[in-house]
């Protein structure tokens, strides 16, 4: 998978340019023999007296709405990164309040409290205590 590159709203496939931050927010970049100077401020990136705006979609980012399913059907709460299940604070059939912690994984020595992206009944719970999991994986379910 490959990041998404929008330049003022239109996707573009990255150039084959050597890219080097000569300062913070201040790019040289050489292309095709020619060498240009960019200046990122935000979203915005200034190249020759021109401003575009910008954005890059990393598929890798982990995006906390990824499972939520909005108001309706199933949502999925899944682990952020690898680790290990040390608590379960919900049962099957409970219901759950927005944000109400779920299920705790511990990773890299921290405890990390996976909440409810909505309310609704706790469809399915599929990780024990004391279970390893890997990033993604499915710890309970909400409809």
């Amino acid at each position: 998978m490959r990041s998404v590159i929008r330049v003022d709203g239109e996707i573009v496939e990255p150039a084959n340019a050597d890219v080097v931050e000569t300062e913070p927010g201040v790019y040289s970049v050489l292309l095709d023999g020619r060498s240009f100077e960019a200046r990122v401020a935000g979203a915005e990136i200034a190249i020759g007296g021109h401003r575009f705006s910008f954005e890059i979609e990393d598929p890798r980012a982990w995006k906390r709405s990824v499972g939520a399913a909005g108001a309706h059907g199933r949502a999925v709460i899944s682990a952020p990164m690898p680790g290990k299940v040390v608590r379960i604070l919900v049962e099957a059939d409970e219901q759950v309040e927005a944000g109400q912690g779920m299920v705790v994984v511990e990773a890299m020595k921290m405890q990390n409290e996976m909440k409810a992206p909505r309310a609704g009944r706790v469809a399915s719970i599929a990780v024990h205590e004391g279970d390893s999991v890997v990033a993604g994986a499915v710890l309970a379910s909400i409809e």
